[in-house]
């Protein structure tokens, strides 16, 4: 009993070995969402958990609002997540992101597109120099109350065995516009 219990610990362990270290975005000393991110192959994989009641920005939320408000003002845009690629990784095409929950009030001309739960980013990437390689998350994560301004970094080590096994399929997200 003890060895399959070790065993399934060890295993579990090495699965997430494969992400990054978590990243909280904190909220009165509790997390509002978690970070984390791995390259698995030639695609960078980062992955947002949000805590229960909060929710996030997709990457293209200013021109999702944009086109929908087709020049017409509005009362504010929340902030879409931004996300920089430095030390180590460059992208080589276009980001994708989770299909996208529309929180819009269009009687108010508000417009806005996000996640709850769960988000996941990603972008075919290439090595570009030494690792580790460093990615800058800007956003904003939100309640029905309050909102919060992320800005984290999280560290991904280059070295080590090439993952080649897909942590997801690509074809479940949607292109960032």
């Amino acid at each position: 009993m003890r060895i399959s219990a070790l065993l399934f610990t060890c295993a579990s362990f090495m699965l997430a070995a494969d992400w990054s270290a978590p990243v909280d975005v904190l909220h009165e000393m509790k997390p509002s969402v978690t970070y984390r991110a791995r390259v698995n192959g030639d695609t960078l994989l980062i992955q947002a958990l949000l805590q229960p009641g909060w929710h996030t920005f997709t990457m293209d939320n200013e021109r999702r609002a944009a086109e929908k408000l087709a020049g017409k003002p509005s009362l504010g845009i929340d902030q879409p997540t931004q996300i920089k690629l430095s030390k180590g990784l460059e992208t080589t095409g276009g980001w994708y992101q989770s299909p996208p929950k529309d929180f819009s009030k269009p009687d108010l001309r508000w417009f806005s597109w996000g996640f709850e739960q769960q988000a996941m980013f990603a972008a075919k990437v290439r090595q570009s120099g030494p690792g580790p390689a460093h990615i800058e998350i800007r956003g904003q994560a939100c309640t029905d109350t309050t909102c919060k301004n992320i800005d984290v970094s999280l560290v991904v080590p280059l070295e080590g065995p090439e993952k080649t096994s897909p942590a997801i399929d690509l074809k479940t997200l949607v292109p960032v516009r």
